[in-house]
């Protein structure tokens, strides 16, 4: 296991999974070099191909993350400058990453803290999870919640988080098809690590097509983006379908044994 520590940012490795921590007391906001270090994890992350899957966690019982440190923004921190490669808190506008990233979840999530997680791909919560947009009592919008919300749950579920600005528990988020699931926090750690060795074992190869068809196909119309995959008009597509993978796919359910994954 390789692990490293960079300011408020932990990283672990072990075989193909990254595990990068916020760990920012007291309560894990994130300034702008905070954002800036997190979007050089997630960039290395990126761009190793050894690396498959990331969980993103935070330190702490009580925060996951609140989002914007308004203290910083107080000392000069400004709202709109420099968060860097990957927009704030390095996921929201990291490009083309095509692999599979899990927010573990634990404790206070609100404001950037929500649009962080909103920006995994699955979100593990645990039962003392807390979710809010509370952007609106401090005259200002929450930018990408605003963006994001309406597509992911129904549009007047959205609506009523965005304008009131609520606080909701981690049931509702599950009902509303947010989260894959709940768990205590005890064991919160150990089941975000569980799905990321699922995830490990499977195709990396498929993982990118889908990552870049979901993301591609967003603004599309339907016969659009299904032309561009048939047509191997996206990267990753194409890579796949000339791939050694798609043939051990075929190979393994023809000879009824499991397939090894090998990423080329």
């Amino acid at each position: 296991m390789q692990m490293r520590t960079e300011g408020p940012i932990r990283t672990r490795r072990e075989g193909g999974i990254l595990e990068v921590t916020l760990d920012r007391p007291k309560a894990n906001a994130i300034d702008l070099v905070t954002s800036r270090i997190m979007g050089l994890a997630f960039r290395d992350f990126r761009d190793d191909d050894s690396l498959r899957v990331c969980i993103l966690r935070a330190e702490g019982e009580k925060f996951f993350c609140p989002g914007w440190d308004l203290k910083a923004a107080n000392d000069g921190d400004a709202v709109d400058g420099d968060y860097g490669v990957g927009g704030f808190g390095g996921l929201q506008e990291l490009p083309n990453l095509n692999k599979p990233v899990i927010a573990a979840v634990n404790g206070i999530c609100c404001g950037g803290g929500l649009e962080l997680a909103l920006s995994a791909d699955l979100i593990l919560a645990s039962e003392n999870a807390t979710f809010a947009l509370p952007e609106i009592r401090s005259g200002t919008v929450a930018d990408a919640a605003s963006i994001k919300l309406p597509k992911r749950i129904p549009y007047h579920v959205a609506m009523d988080l965005l304008l009131t600005g609520r606080w909701f528990d981690a049931e509702e988020a599950l009902r509303w098809g947010l989260l894959k699931e709940i768990t205590t926090q005890a064991n919160l750690l150990s089941k975000a690590w569980d799905l990321a060795r699922l995830l490990e074992s499977g195709p990396p190869l498929v993982y990118a097509a889908i990552k870049e068809v979901v993301r591609e196909a967003e603004n599309m119309r339907f016969q659009d983006a299904l032309n561009r995959i048939t047509k191997r008009q996206m990267a990753t597509v194409d890579r796949l379908y000339s791939s050694e993978d798609q043939l051990e796919g075929a190979r393994a359910f023809a000879e009824k044994r499991d397939p090894v994954w090998k990423g080329r």
